[in-house]
């Protein structure tokens, strides 16, 4: 690739790699530089900052047997921050499998953890589910189990997202649809509740493309931005090894979401492994802010080698990165590259 976007992801990634403070795409100001790894053997990762000033930041444990949150008041301290173990799996049945890929989000004064699971007597049975806690400390409080999303299909599901625009809320997800030849489709519902959706929902992404199929034809983890009049949601593609990538699909805010036709997807990658700065396997991110409520902030993981012996999900090196991010000025994130780790 020799495009001008390319070439600009490229010198954005080496000096970000340097160590340098840049001027990000689209911002005056320079992008902050964060120690990475931010927090090891963390997957799935996702960071909140909530109006009370405090980051909160929940991943995947290698063990997948719980769901951990930290919090800090700002990004850096998260990589010290104490770690609380919220909620175990079951011993039996359902949710007593692996543990995968919490979210958490505070909706209408109460909090809620949106996390995978399968059943104890077959861990790969995976579900998506909700926890709640109504104390305003989420340290605090007891979580209480909502149960099982139902979607229009009891098949292998997980990663549930949710995000507002113009009064609604959205649930978006994979899943596996009967009939379909792949791993995982991206699918989005409106809710009625924070554990539940409404109607039907709309497929808006299968895997096809080159980049999304190899070793496994997956689309998931989808996560949402919002900025410029339009609705950004990158997902992760192909197998959990260094083939692991970020893919992009757009919306008009003033579209109808619900409509697959609403939205268009970035035919390349968006955030890929690369060599230069020994990063592999970059994919199921979140979005954040940084400390100065300005600059927009990619939360991912990442390895730092690229062969993997044996199985890549019971490889525990997927850690915890994040770094700043810009904008084109056709109003797009502009992700660059993953960079490389600190000094």
């Amino acid at each position: 690739m020799s495009s001008p976007l390319f070439s600009r992801r490229s010198a954005l990634a080496g000096a970000l790699a340097a160590g340098a403070a840049v001027a990000l795409p689209g911002s005056a100001s320079a992008a902050p530089n964060y120690s990475n790894p931010l927090a090891r053997q963390r997957a799935d990762p996702h960071i909140t900052r909530h109006s009370d000033g405090f980051y909160y930041f929940t991943a995947t444990v290698p063990e997948y047997d719980r769901i951990v949150l930290r919090r800090s008041r700002t990004l850096r301290g998260l990589a010290t921050a104490p770690e609380a173990v919220l909620w175990r799996r079951h011993g039996t049945g359902e949710m007593g499998g692996h543990i995968w890929a919490p979210e958490i989000h505070h909706i209408d004064g109460r909090w809620y953890v949106y996390f995978a699971a399968g059943r104890a007597e077959d861990f790969f049975d995976i579900r998506m589910y909700v926890l709640e806690n109504d104390d305003p400390d989420p340290f605090a409080g007891t979580w209480s189990e909502k149960g099982r999303i139902v979607t229009a299909w009891d098949t292998f599901s997980l990663d549930a997202s949710t995000f507002t625009l113009g009064g609604d809320r959205y649930l978006v997800w994979a899943q596996q649809e009967p009939g379909i030849d792949n791993n995982s489709n991206l699918y989005i519902a409106r809710m009625s509740s924070p554990w539940s959706i409404e109607g039907s929902p709309a497929r808006l992404s299968s895997p096809t493309l080159e980049w999304e199929t190899r070793g496994y034809a997956v689309n998931e983890a989808p996560a949402v931005i919002q900025r410029n009049g339009r609705v950004f949601m990158t997902y992760s593609a192909s197998a959990t090894d260094s083939n692991y990538c970020l893919g992009l699909l757009t919306a008009r805010t003033d579209g109808d979401l619900l409509d697959p036709a609403s939205w268009t997807k970035s035919p390349e990658p968006v955030f890929t492994s690369n060599d230069a700065t020994s990063q592999y396997g970059p994919g199921h991110n979140s979005f954040t802010v940084a400390e100065d409520g300005r600059t927009d902030v990619l939360v991912y993981h990442a390895r730092q080698y690229e062969e993997i012996e044996g199985d890549p999900l019971f490889d525990p090196n997927r850690h915890t990165r994040v770094q700043a991010f810009g904008w084109t000025p056709e109003g797009t994130p502009e992700l660059g590259f993953p960079v490389a780790d600190s000094p």
